[in-house]
Order: structure tokens, then sequence, then C-alpha cells
């Protein structure tokens, strides 16, 4: 069992926060280069970076000689410096990854076991830690505290309203409960909004500085990252896809858990989301419907994020099959018209550009976010 005091460090400040996030995108980099990414003087940029490296969290590469003038020493993260963990709990699976300073995914598992009691998913969980730690020689002091990810939306007390599957996690205060059991900081966060933090740490958060994240999963949620920043909004519920619609027309959401019932009822046998995941064929009888099905919400949604942030994309992510997100984006329609012959700007409808799993990822990011990062 991994051991260490439930108290997580101390936040940079905010400069140098700025300074290692540059490095982290464009690594490696030319310290002199530093300043066109930065709103800093030359002076202070040298002085935070000597701070970072007396930190251990970047380190100096041999010197790189352009043209006239002194040579500038090339800046790379110092990976090993401090690693973060995220979990993911889906309805049928639990993912947990092990991430380095600059959000790389050092190793991945997959629980493939329905996680219906929280206890004896608990004990998995720390047994599966326990073996990626050892495998990757990862010192417990440099692990700096855990990130936990489960969809459904916060109740006033502080603990989340999961799906019927996830009965057992609903309506509890998770982080100190979990706190006391892995001896570590714990940020605990809907999935949503995680696999938009990994999205901005590892896709399309690259080129967007403000997107909206569709998480089509067992139901349906949205993440927003807003000028490189995540929003949670007043009550921790931004993005939350149940307000957009009366209950009514609650099995029209693309929430794939109905994809599931529209293929089981055109007999193709499909145990879980991972397993609709890995085995999708478009050509299923069911998919066709089920598409025309929730277009008109989907449709909804699109529009209404549009035209309220103004985001420069929409990625769709989650555990949705990246053939099935593609023909929902070629048959989503915008509704801005045009006026004077000049048409409205819209946001890019991408796929996720993580490569990896977006919400346990970004659950992962959430204490790298909180104390490296801006």
């Amino acid at each position: 069992m991994i051991s260490s005091v439930a108290s997580p460090p101390s936040p940079l400040p905010s400069s140098e926060r700025w300074v290692l996030d540059v490095i982290r995108r464009f690594e490696p980099i030319a310290r002199s280069d530093l300043t066109q990414h930065v709103d800093l003087a030359q002076q202070s940029v040298h002085r935070i970076v000597e701070t970072l490296v007396g930190r251990g969290l970047v380190r100096a590469g041999a010197p790189l000689k352009r043209g006239r003038g002194q040579p500038s020493a090339v800046l790379e993260l110092q990976r090993d410096a401090v690693f973060s963990i995220g979990i993911s709990v889906n309805t049928d699976s639990i993912t947990i990854c092990l991430v380095d300073l600059a959000c790389r995914t050092v190793e991945q598992i997959t629980l493939r076991e329905p996680p219906l009691s929280r206890g004896v998913s608990l004990e998995a969980i720390r047994d599966a830690i326990d073996r990626i730690v050892r495998r990757n020689a990862v010192a417990s002091e440099r692990i700096i505290g855990i990130g936990f990810a489960i969809s459904g939306y916060f109740v006033p007390d502080g603990g989340i309203n999961a799906p019927e599957p996830l009965r057992d996690w609903s309506l509890v205060d998770l982080k100190p409960e979990f706190e006391a059991y892995f001896r570590l900081p714990i940020w605990v966060e809907n999935n949503a909004t995680t696999g938009a933090i990994g999205e901005k740490m590892r896709g399309a958060g690259l080129w967007a500085r403000s997107f909206a994240y569709f998480s089509f999963n067992y139901g349906f949620g949205m993440g927003l990252i807003l000028d490189g920043k995540p929003y949670f909004g007043s009550h921790r519920n931004a993005g939350e896809m149940r307000m957009y619609r009366p209950d009514d027309e609650g099995e029209n959401r693309p929430a794939l858990r109905y994809l599931i019932d529209e293929l089981r009822r055109n007999g193709i046998r499909i145990d879980s989301v991972a397993d609709l995941k890995e085995r999708f064929d478009p050509s299923w009888p069911g998919v066709e419907a089920w598409v025309e099905r929730v277009m008109p919400q989907l449709d909804r949604a699109v529009n209404a994020v549009t035209g309220v942030v103004d985001p420069e994309a929409i990625v769709y992510g989650g555990q949705i099959p990246r053939e099935l997100g593609q023909m929902l984006i070629e048959r989503t329609t915008h509704w801005g018209g045009w006026r004077y012959g000049v048409a409205q700007a819209l946001p890019k409808l991408v796929l996720s550009e993580a490569n990896v799993d977006p919400a346990a990822a970004g659950a992962a990011m959430l204490p790298l976010d909180a104390v490296f990062f801006p």
C-alpha cells in the first residue's frame, strides 16, 4: 500500500506555473524562445527557469547555437520529478493510469469487472496501483495525489449522484473516505470534466484555448475548457446535459446505454459500453435508427453550446467508437444563419485527439493541474 501524508503540495506561483506549462507544451524549447509565449521580461523568465531547475522540475540540455549571440539552453521537463494517478469508474469497468510531470501516461490498465461494490472495487484499485508503481519503480514520495472520475452530478453535500449501476458510489462524500484509504490527496470530479482536462493537456487543447468536450458514455455529459482552464460552475455541475431536455426525452439523448438497448433488440449481443467500443460495426441493425433518434437532441446541445460559450471546438469523446463519433459529426446541423451574405463563425467539430483514456488521464492530471500548471 502507498503511504504518504494526506495533504497536497503547495501550488507553484502563477508565473512559474505559466512558464512550466509553456515548456510542457513546446519541449524541447530554447530558453530564449520562452518570451514568445509568456508576457514576461527575458530577465524574469531567466530567473523563473533557474528556480524551476533548482526545484528539480526542469532540466537544461546542451545550448543551442542559432546565428549571432550567446547560445541558449534547451529546456525540458524533468518528467520523473513527480507522478500522479488517475482513476475512472465507469458502469462496466475501472481504468487506472499513472502519469508523469509532462502529463504523459506511464502505464494504464483496465479492470473489467463492473464496480458494483465500492469496498470490493477500492481493494482491487489499491492492488492495481501497487503493481503499477512497483513495475515502473516509482518512489511513493513522488506521487502527489490521485484524481478520481465518475459520471453523475454533484449534490449539495459533496457527493455525486451517479447512474444506476453505480448506486453504491452515489450520494457519498468520496473525498475523505478515499484519502483515508489511499493515504494520498484526492481530487474528485465528474468524468466529463476530467475528459475535458485530459483533452486540454493531450489533445485538442494544444490548439484550442476554449472548447466543449462531449462525453459519450453510459450517459451523456459535457466538460468545458474556457480560455485554457476547466470551468466547473457554481455547483460543480457545468455541462450537466440532463438540464438540456425534459425528463420525457431521456431515452432520446445520445447516451450509449440506449444504443446498446437498440442493438440488443435487433439481435446484436453487446455486453457493455467497453464491448460496444471494441466491436462497433456501423452496419449493425439498429445503429441507423438510434442515430436518427438522437440527432435532434445532439443538434440542440451543439447549438446551445455554440451560442452560449462560442468555443473554438466541440470535441466528441468519452467512450464513443470513433466511427460512430464521425457519423454524428457528419450529421450535426448548425442552426446559425447568414446575414448580409456573411455567416457566423462556428466551432470545429472534432473527434478526441488525446489518444489515451480521456477520463482516467484527465483525472490523473487534476493534481498536476492544481499544483504545477495554470
